[in-house]
């Protein structure tokens, strides 16, 4: 909810008045960073009910048509003694899961509408009758945001399979011995458990309640340091004894999500989907034994992560160590992963990750960042490497009960029309907007053309040899140039040219004449993308405070020109950082921004780099709306980089494919 919005429009005296009193709009603006990041205290919220409290609420839901007992079946594909005992599993999912009652609500929605709510712990239709409707919060028809082209019907009825299977969990939560217990105390399955645990205290528990268990047959408690995070102690404990299994389970305790709040709604999804839920578990098993190249399984990545959660991120640098050592191949930046680390699987699908000797020294030290790291590598590379070794990734989708082996769900969150990005930026009073595959377009699409380009030309006159040597001369010289900065900042079009003049012996001029002709190079190829031209031209004249700002090594007045060329409307503020010396992706600009923005909560910024235009602003607060580069949608429309590796600066494989994938990509999400 934008309180913010309320006050301006219901009360505008009051809001006239805090804003003309400096300390008034001071308690403001903390009273709105409380509400909005959900850092108040609220009162704890229940996570369970009594049967006649869930009588009352099935009846009060009932009431205002929330609740179908034929529907809820049919999406969730499966029976139900009665109608109580379908609307308590609603019920008890709702609060971590995107299971829908009905037609007529949708709880993916609901929370992402209203996040103090989802912060705060509460049910989301419980909310909603009892104090949403009041409110008028909004609320809208329940519609899946993804369906799985080759969906899998697996049934949870008959016999599982006998396999012998291994249960691997780390607990650095004591409270999760609990929930473990439970989940396993009806287990379809006798299984052997591995416990690996951060405190001495918790084996007498651990063993106490695990040993006092039907289904489990053995128990192993190692102490571990704290070093590897989940990934670590399984491997050095547990790896060689994992590869005596049919199958095994990696579990471990979690409280927080990508923000740092401590919240259990991604810990309860994973743990529902891949322990508890028996009917869920069941089909588990029986595909595993159906497909013998079923070799892993997770349900799909959490609801209320960024779109951009299957995206590699910063941990791409950090993928050589297990690239090199199990021979994977990594072709585009969105994959399919088990966020949080969580996930089933054949040992034989991970045998090159499972047969080897570890040690604790294999892993890096905490602290460990949020993103970014060794650690963060290997969570992506471990599905990689089960489809290297032949097998398939099975996901879960529960607001549809379907099991498929289809990863377009990677992408599910990118389906919008242009309308619906106006309507989701509208809310906000300052919005900004990157440059590059943001607002335009290059219609060779690769930046390093306009570089060959001007190469080429320096050949034909004689001044360089070959025309791939001097874009590599080029690059080198901008390197260099930062390097003597200390990284610090950035450099402009004409510093670096001013090296490179150095380096072939030019004479000033002549060294900004070319940084002049490489920047006509790549103005001449500027196209417009239109839709978001559109929408940045509709805020400017509706009298939004439009920002835009870009990491380029060129002017303000070349980035202007490029925009102009586009049809961006006058009315916009230009940062760019060779003349400000900030940058997005070094966090500099948003650290200025965070100064310089009285209310960030009204403020959002949309660009198409994951890390820089996504991750690190929402490091710092700050909204963030991530749109598909070109190339992120050519992958997500199933085809292969045109310019991976030796092809990067192919002169025919740019003038083939380049404009194909620009103009693929010129409306930056899927469905239009």
């Amino acid at each position: 909810m934008n309180y913010r919005n309320v006050i301006n429009n219901k009360f505008p005296r009051v809001a006239a008045t805090i804003k003309g009193n400096a300390a008034l709009l001071k308690v403001a603006k903390k009273l709105e960073h409380i509400i909005q990041t959900g850092s108040y205290k609220p009162i704890k919220a229940k996570k369970s009910y009594t049967k006649a409290e869930l009588s009352n609420m099935l009846q009060l839901a009932k009431s205002h048509g929330l609740f179908d007992l034929q529907w809820y079946s049919n999406y969730q594909r499966r029976s139900f003694s009665c109608e109580l005992e379908a609307f308590e599993d609603f019920a008890k999912k709702s609060f971590f899961s995107n299971v829908n009652p009905s037609p007529a609500f949708d709880t993916e929605t609901y929370f992402k509408a209203n996040v103090d709510v989802y912060h705060s712990g509460e049910n989301p239709l419980i909310h909603y009758l009892s104090s949403g409707l009041a409110e008028r919060r909004h609320s809208v028809p329940a519609a899946p945001k993804w369906r799985p082209s080759k969906p899998i019907h697996i049934s949870a009825d008959d016999k599982v399979t006998e396999f012998k299977i291994a249960i691997c969990l780390h607990v650095f939560y004591q409270d999760f011995v609990d929930y473990y217990t439970q989940c396993l105390s009806n287990f379809p399955s006798n299984v052997d458990v591995f416990v690996s645990v951060s405190d001495e205290k918790f084996i007498d528990s651990v063993q106490q309640q695990l040993s006092a268990l039907d289904t489990v047959n053995k128990i192993t408690i190692k102490v571990v340091p704290n070093r590897g995070r989940n990934f670590g102690p399984m491997l050095v404990e547990f790896s060689q004894a994992l590869l005596e299994y049919d199958l095994f389970c990696h579990l471990h305790s979690k409280k927080s999500l990508y923000s740092g709040r401590e919240q259990t709604q991604w810990a309860d999804y994973l743990g529902e989907y891949l322990l508890n839920d028996k009917h869920v578990i069941k089909q588990v098993l029986n595909q595993f034994a159906a497909d013998p190249k079923c070799g892993m399984y997770y349900p799909t990545s959490f609801w209320m992560m960024p779109n951009w959660v299957n995206h590699w991120l910063k941990n791409k640098p950090f993928t050589k160590k297990w690239v090199d050592q199990w021979d994977i191949s990594i072709n585009s930046d969105f994959l399919a992963y088990p966020a949080g680390g969580m996930f089933w699987a054949r040992p034989t699908a991970l045998k090159q990750m499972l047969d080897v000797n570890y040690q604790y020294e294999d892993f890096p030290e905490e602290p460990l960042p949020n993103d970014g790291s060794e650690l963060h590598a290997l969570e992506r590379c471990v599905g990689l490497l089960a489809e290297k070794n032949g097998y398939k990734q099975l996901f879960y989708y529960p607001p549809l009960g379907q099991f498929t082996y289809d990863q377009s769900h990677i992408l599910a969150n990118y389906v919008n029309r242009a309308e619906g990005i106006k309507n989701q930026l509208q809310p906000f009073e300052t919005i900004s907007f990157d440059v590059f595959d943001t607002l335009v377009m290059r219609r060779f699409f690769v930046p390093d053309y306009a570089k060959l380009l001007l190469g080429k030309k320096l050949v034909s006159d004689d001044v360089v040899k070959d025309a791939h040597e001097f874009v590599a001369l080029r690059n080198q010289a901008e390197f260099e140039v930062r390097k003597q900065k200390n990284f610090v900042g950035d450099v402009t079009i004409f510093e670096t040219y001013q090296q490179l003049g150095e380096t072939l012996g030019w004479n000033d001029d002549f060294a900004k004449e070319n940084a002049q002709l490489e920047f006509a190079y790549d103005l001449d190829m500027i196209e417009p993308k239109n839709e978001m031209v559109d929408i940045i031209n509709h805020f400017i004249v509706t009298g939004k405070d439009v920002m835009v700002i870009s990491d380029t090594y060129y002017t303000e007045h070349q980035v202007t020109m490029m925009l102009k060329k586009a049809g961006v409307a006058n009315g916009y503020r230009l940062i760019v950082s060779s003349e400000s010396g900030l940058r997005k992706d070094s966090g500099t600009m948003w650290a200025w921004l965070k100064e310089e923005i009285a209310q960030p909560a009204t403020f959002i910024h949309v660009g198409d780099n994951a890390v820089a235009d996504s991750q690190i602003p929402g490091d710092f607060g700050f909204n963030n709306f991530h749109i598909l580069n070109p190339l992120d949608k050519w992958h997500a429309a199933g085809w292969d980089n045109p310019f991976a590796g030796s092809k990067s600066l192919d002169e025919q494989e740019i003038l083939k494919w380049g404009p194909l994938v620009s103009q693929f990509g010129r409306f930056p999400f899927l469905g239009e």
